[in-house]
């Protein structure tokens, strides 16, 4: 085989034949570089040149542990200073492969190596010569980044496993009632009861479906539509007028303010699903006969939409996790709330697709401030008025 077709099948291999071509060069040549091999050799000028152009990052360690070559990618990860290794998984890597053969390995990058927090790399040593004890051969490293690809099939199987778990709460309920009424033919108070509950569970049971595709369609199941101008007023107005019935069942006030007239760009259903979630988690954890406020103003570019609520707050602990699918900082209410645990993650997901983020402010026993932030619309999208927005109001408590 000439040394450009193993160059080509090299590349295909991700890399490792390739190294193999430069380092052949060497065989004759004592203990000269590799770089000095490049510059004797038009072919193996071609093969570095080539090397240094692959995505994955290949590394050549010597019989000594020294550096004969590093490319772009792998400085990049700042894995090589000089002629060293920093990473001293990859140094005993490279040994294990000197002495046993390839090796394939996951290994974790500190932070302030790569600059861009810790990463994982799966690293393939393979040893490019039979070599001798007395003196082994080279080694070729090819590395990888690895880190999102573990991440999303941690996230899988997380996902599935909640998923499961949450689908045979309601659909175990709906079993048992089912059992319990046909116990209970005889005893209509009680069949009312059990049906009054089944309905319950039927309609939890049809919210998480709901969520669940539309959490599906927001993380790229589905393209995003095309962004136009959405009026906020409008966004708040609605997911105001969905949550009212929550809100007076348990005394709670909804003040809706703000500036008005502010308008961004993005996809009105989505937003105001955003809204309503933010608005209903603030219901479900809020003690009667308080308030809520709903407001909306313009900051650098974006627009700020605040949900403030008075009620039991989230411990500094779980903050950082409320975005998660299916998290919840108190398990125990689950069933009470009738939530899903999918209602923050659809909001960080709403935010993320529409070029903006989402926050929250909490202290326990306080209450909470969840920010959603969502850039404005530049002055030729503004639309032309239509139809009139409903002025700002307040849900007044219900009393009988």
């Amino acid at each position: 085989m000439s040394p450009l077709v193993a160059l080509v099948v090299g590349l295909l291999l991700g890399g490792v034949v390739a190294a193999t071509v430069i380092l052949r060069f060497r065989s004759d040549m004592g203990e000269a570089s590799v770089d000095d091999v490049v510059m004797t050799s038009p072919e193996a000028a071609l093969t570095r040149r080539l090397v240094d152009l692959i995505d994955p990052a290949i590394v050549f360690v010597g019989s000594d542990d020294a550096i004969l070559l590093a490319n772009p990618a792998a400085r990049a990860l700042g894995i090589v200073r000089g002629d060293r290794l920093l990473v001293p998984e990859l140094l005993t890597l490279a040994r294990d492969v000197r002495r046993a053969g390839s090796r394939r390995v996951d290994v974790r990058l500190p932070g302030d190596l790569v600059g861009s927090g810790p990463r994982l790399v799966g690293a393939h040593g393979v040893r490019l010569d039979s070599g001798t004890v007395a003196r082994p051969g080279p080694v070729a490293l090819v590395l990888q980044d690895v880190t999102e690809a573990r991440r999303v099939e941690a996230v899988r199987r997380d996902f599935v496993a909640n998923v499961g778990h949450e689908l045979k709460t309601p659909v175990g309920a709906l079993a048992l009632l089912a059992e319990a009424i046909q116990g209970a033919a005889d005893d209509p108070e009680a069949v009312q009861r059990f049906a009054a509950r089944i309905a319950h569970e039927s309609d939890r049971l049809g919210r998480l479906v709901r969520e669940l595709i539309d959490l599906s369609r927001l993380q790229g199941g589905e393209p995003l539509p095309e962004l136009t101008p959405v009026e906020v007023d409008r966004v708040l107005a609605e997911a105001v007028d969905r949550t009212r019935t929550a809100a007076r069942a348990k005394q709670l006030d909804i003040v809706l303010g703000g500036q008005p007239g502010l308008v961004v760009r993005g996809v009105e259903s989505q937003l105001t699903t955003a809204v309503t979630n933010l608005l209903a988690n603030a219901v479900a954890y809020s003690t009667g006969e308080s308030r809520i406020a709903v407001a909306a103003r313009s900051r650098s570019g974006f627009a700020e939409i605040a949900v403030t609520d008075s009620g039991i707050g989230i411990p500094r602990s779980d903050r950082h996790r409320i975005f998660e699918r299916f998290y919840r900082v108190d398990q125990s209410r689950a069933s009470s709330t009738g939530g899903t645990g999918l209602g923050l993650a659809i909001v960080k997901h709403v935010a993320s697709n529409h070029g903006g983020s989402v926050s929250v402010w909490s202290e326990e026993g306080l209450g909470s401030t969840f920010t959603l932030r969502i850039p404005l619309a530049g002055p030729a999208d503004h639309p032309v008025a239509t139809d009139p927005v409903p002025a700002p109001q307040t849900l007044e408590n219900e009393r009988s």
